[in-house]
């Protein structure tokens, strides 16, 4: 699952490149537009009062703005949506209806023993049967030894679920980082052009802040778009442990009226 959303995240990688070549080689073929005051909020990204597609309006932005750093920021997109949407699949598939599986536990230790149960775990899905697997897999050892058990592989199952979080946090804190170092660079360049002119004009101190701003403005989209991702695959988690802990305590329930028999 992770190498095909890897091998997404490379092609969309790909596609964005080609799109930045198009786009700069249309930026060098257009002549340079003159500057005017957008009126109303659908003129913001066009600049002017034709209409403008919106895709032509992001890729003229993403010129504006610099490729280098928003080549970067598109980067962070990219990765951090295709981890969001590989787990966000993995938490979906893990998810397990508990209440039908300890059902079937219940019923295979009446009619099989312990062996059947375990067979009932290894035909389900989801990190609560394989708990549940591992906790009849040392019944023989005693039921201090199962509840370690369920207790030492449950915190397992927490860190496969966890896993590539880290990575969608640093994607988050990057892309508005490098929006700002883009604004602070940008600065440093629109400054530099005044020096150059000798004159502090308000058309090179505009448009050297406005394109520096793009990226600030760049960055701290993508950091949003990646939090609610990453929010939302929190509260699968904190779903799927809640599920997790109930289970493995009913499981115990069951084992210890199944041992008094």
């Amino acid at each position: 699952m992770k190498k095909f959303f890897m091998f997404l995240a490379v092609a969309g990688l790909m596609t964005l490149s080609a799109s930045i070549a198009s786009a700069q080689d249309a930026a060098e073929a257009a002549p340079a537009a003159t500057e005017v005051a957008a009126s109303n909020p659908q003129d913001l990204f066009a600049g002017s009062g034709e209409e403008v597609p919106l895709h032509q309006a992001l890729k003229t932005k993403f010129i504006e703005g610099g490729a280098g750093f928003m080549s970067l920021i598109i980067i962070c997109l990219i990765i951090g949506l295709a981890l969001a949407i590989e787990r966000i699949l993995y938490l979906t598939f893990a998810k397990t209806n508990t209440k039908k599986l300890l059902a079937a536990v219940e019923k295979a230790l009446e009619e099989g023993g312990i062996e059947k149960a375990k067979e009932v775990c290894r035909n389900t899905r989801g990190p609560v049967a394989s708990i549940f697997y591992q906790g009849l897999l040392r019944y023989d050892q005693g039921l201090d030894t199962v509840e370690k058990s369920i207790v030492s592989y449950g915190s397992v199952q927490m860190s496969n679920m966890e896993s590539g979080l880290s990575w969608i946090s640093l994607f988050i804190a990057i892309a508005p980082s490098l929006g700002f170092l883009g604004t602070v660079i940008g600065m440093i360049q629109a400054f530099d052009a005044i020096q150059a002119a000798g004159d502090i004009s308000p058309n090179v101190v505009a448009g050297g802040m406005k394109v520096a701003l793009i990226t600030t403005v760049a960055g701290l989209i993508v950091a949003m778009i990646l939090q609610v991702f990453y929010n939302y695959i929190l509260a699968k988690i904190d779903s799927l442990s809640i599920d997790m802990e109930d289970a493995s305590i009913s499981l115990v329930d069951i084992l210890t009226k199944y041992n008094k028999k």
